[in-house]
């Protein structure tokens, strides 16, 4: 699947969102290792707050896929919406060699190892 196909994904993922007070909608689309893609989008409320590469995430292992590739996000403000620090951590899980893909409707997608945006994920078999 191409970077172009993903970002769609995402973006009409992006379009399901629940942000009433902020208005500041993500989508995800994340590619797993046997091609199915799984989506996800922001959901916010007073006291809890889903983040869209969490859910795509969990929709996915919920179906038993725990291998990705790659993972697409898009926001509604046009710009570059890179995950959070512990949606890094949970994408480093799955996919610690994983690509990750932002999209900017002025400067369009640019691509990232997710290991240069969290550059000493943990391992759980770090643990000794």
């Amino acid at each position: 699947m191409t970077n172009q196909e993903l970002i769609a994904k995402a973006k009409e993922a992006m379009t399901k969102a629940y942000a009433p007070y902020s208005h500041f909608q993500v989508g995800a689309a994340l590619l797993a290792k046997d091609g199915r893609v799984f989506t996800g989008c922001n959901g916010k409320r007073h006291l809890w707050g889903d983040r869209c590469e969490r859910t795509a995430v969990t929709k996915a292992v919920s179906e038993g896929v725990r291998e990705f590739e790659k993972i697409a996000i898009v926001a509604s403000s046009g710009d570059y919406a890179a995950p959070c620090g512990i949606c890094r951590q949970v994408l480093f899980e799955f996919m610690p060699e994983g690509k990750v893909v932002l999209w900017s409707e002025l400067e369009g997608e640019k691509e990232f190892a997710l290991t240069e945006l969290l550059p000493f994920g943990f391992r759980g078999e770090d643990i000794k």
